[in-house]
């Protein structure tokens, strides 16, 4: 009788508890639709300040915007994180053509990938071998590439479901796409750019040389998707047409930049650390809208959303602007580095760099005790339609500090619009929904607000 009891007392608390979540997240998702600042603060990011390539003088702008935000929202703390960062630029705009025979050309669009070296300032002009992949480029051997440039052109898988799956088979071709070439003589490389869609937009990203000497590595850039068919074709038609590529990049010493920091003391449990963020930086031809000025606003947003609901957290919440994402992950390494030195305490860390699209759920790094915790929650997201708790990665700057007993999770927008945008020129405030940009600060908000008052098993 008395076990029977317990049982019911266990069951009745659990209700009782439940009804009382479900009034506060209703209460957040009304917050968040009708007084969130996520589209505002997106707003004055995207069109006052622009892109904002690590090392750039739009960089340092976004710091100094992040700073004086986050000291208006009222956080207790809010400082800078010091952190050399790379500095590339990118110089005039590049320049492509085909050449089919003497005097007939067509202009083509491309850009110059991410810490890829200049051409000539004439530019490089010289026949082309299409290939889909580095077992290609070992089959043809040196006497079929060496003097030509290397095209790129094995798209990205259009029947997966995850286009960051898509995106994952497909990017070693941009990243490592030079490195590879020039063992076999290219004087060049042109990457189909990483788009499921077909547009006139390239989109740029980051390379690496590896270990090259700099008098050994030769020039890379994307191919917009359009392009890459048109050049594609045209190959069948013509193998020994020319394909010529101007650009003017250059790579300069690193350059002092910061991750911007700032926390909320936890009432109960101040040396918890719950850690939301994004990154601050962005590539420099869009104004990095989606990647990633949509997840530096719900981020800092959120503690907006519990000061107007009154919410006091007992554990400390902390956000970050992490510098450097795109072409170095510098700030996330030194971020790592200063909160092992002062042994921190990360029980969560949520990261959102996946576009302002639609929330659908998150894809959580943990054990499984905590994973099957997680999972009595989905009940609270059922309702918003944002319910997909997936096994899997959480996000590139928070990766480092997992743990064998702490979560580290990833908001999961819809993603089957990003990589139109993403990398590209088009990536712009125009390209955001304010509902759905304000969906993932109330899906975010959620999670942390749950995280926040159950903590870890």
């Amino acid at each position: 009788m008395i076990r029977k009891i317990k049982v019911l007392f266990v069951l009745f608390s659990t209700f009782i508890f439940s009804q009382e979540d479900q009034k506060i997240i209703k209460k957040i998702f009304d917050t968040c639709m009708n007084e969130s600042k996520s589209y505002e603060m997106l707003d004055y990011l995207s069109n006052e300040i622009g892109g904002r390539l690590s090392g750039s003088l739009n960089a340092d702008r976004a710091v100094e915007w992040g700073f004086s935000e986050l000291q208006n929202l009222g956080f207790d703390d809010v400082w800078l994180q010091d952190v050399m960062v790379p500095k590339w630029v990118r110089g005039p705009k590049e320049f492509a053509l085909i050449e089919t025979e003497p005097g007939v050309t067509f202009n083509v669009d491309v850009c110059a990938l991410g810490g890829s070296v200049a051409t000539p300032s004439v530019g490089i002009k010289s026949n082309v071998i299409e290939v889909k992949s580095f077992e290609e480029l070992k089959t043809l051997g040196k006497e079929n590439i060496d003097g030509k440039i290397v095209f790129f052109n094995r798209p990205m898988q259009a029947n997966l479901i995850s286009t960051f799956q898509s995106y994952g088979e497909a990017v070693n071709q941009r990243t490592n796409g030079a490195m590879e070439a020039v063992k076999y003589g290219a004087i060049g490389v042109i990457v189909r750019s990483m788009n499921l869609r077909l547009d006139d937009f390239p989109h740029t990203g980051v390379m690496s040389y590896g270990t090259l000497l700099p008098s050994k590595r030769i020039p890379a850039a994307a191919i917009s998707t359009n392009s890459a068919e048109k050049l594609s074709d045209l190959l069948k038609i013509n193998p020994d047409l020319k394909f010529l590529l101007r650009q003017q990049c250059k790579q300069f010493d690193d350059v002092l930049s910061s991750n911007v920091i700032a926390e909320i003391k936890g009432s109960e449990y101040p040396e918890e650390i719950i850690l939301v963020g994004g990154h601050l930086d962005s590539w420099d031809i869009g104004d990095g809208s989606h990647d990633d000025g949509a997840g530096i606003v719900q981020s800092m947003d959120i503690i907006n959303i519990f000061r107007k609901i009154n919410y006091i957290p007992k554990r400390t919440i902390r956000v970050v602007f992490f510098m450097n994402e795109e072409n170095g992950l510098r700030g996330a390494k030194k971020y790592y580095e200063i909160a092992k030195q002062k042994k921190l305490k990360h029980i969560f860390a949520l990261e959102s760099d996946a576009g302002g699209f639609s929330p659908r759920g998150f894809s959580f790094t943990c054990n499984d005790l905590n994973f099957s915790k997680i999972q009595n929650w989905k009940k609270f997201f059922e309702p918003y339609l944002i319910h997909s708790f997936e096994r899997g990665g959480s996000g590139a700057d928070i990766s480092l500090l997992e743990t064998n007993e702490n979560v580290l999770a990833g908001l999961r927008p819809d993603s089957q619009r990003y990589f139109d945008y993403h990398h590209a020129e088009n990536d712009k405030f125009d390209a955001i929904n304010k509902r759905e940009l304000e969906l993932g600060t109330f899906a975010m908000a959620t999670l942390i607000y749950l995280f926040d008052k159950y903590g870890l098993n």
